[in-house]
């Protein structure tokens, strides 16, 4: 499993504002992904909204105009899964290099957690559910956290830190 060192971050993103964009393809994965990113948020005191698109090819439009609008960190959630065509391709770079964009463009963090599977149980694992090794949701909320705070003490703002684990 692909979740071997990283970290764990414990961030306080009190005062922070995030908005999760999810994709609705795959509803149970997915739904797995948003709760796990939820929960990671709350822990981490942030107020968060949740907005829905079709799929991942609309996850850069959306986190764009999230980040516009002035949200401080932004979670993108998809699940793409390898077919016969080469539309998997497609869709992965596009997303990828589209929320790599905003997040450069904009100045804002993007949590990348959009699953690119090879087939439905590989998401499965990684959705966070129930028997699920790992929490890819949770685990993109805390880095778009941890990179707000960074960016902020970067920037000069007062006492944004990450705590040690």
């Amino acid at each position: 499993m692909s979740g071997a060192g990283a970290p764990r971050l414990d961030v306080d993103g009190s005062g922070l504002e995030v908005v999760v964009v999810a994709a609705q393809w795959h509803t149970t994965v997915m739904d797995g992904l948003v709760a796990g990113a939820t929960r990671a948020l709350e822990a981490a005191n942030v107020s968060a909204r949740v907005v829905r698109v079709p799929g991942s090819f609309e996850l850069p439009v959306a986190a764009a105009a999230a980040a516009r609008a002035g949200a401080g960190a932004v979670v993108a959630l998809g699940v793409v899964i390898r077919g016969g065509t080469p539309h998997f391709d497609y869709v992965c770079q596009a997303a990828t290099a589209g929320l790599t964009d905003v997040a450069v463009s904009t100045g804002v963090p993007v949590g990348f957690g959009v699953l690119t599977t090879d087939d439905e149980q590989q998401a499965l694992d990684r959705a966070g559910l129930p028997g699920s090794s790992e929490d890819k949701g949770a685990e993109a909320a805390e880095a778009a956290v941890a990179t707000a705070l960074a960016l902020r003490d970067l920037r000069g703002a007062p006492s944004a830190r990450v705590l040690p684990a």
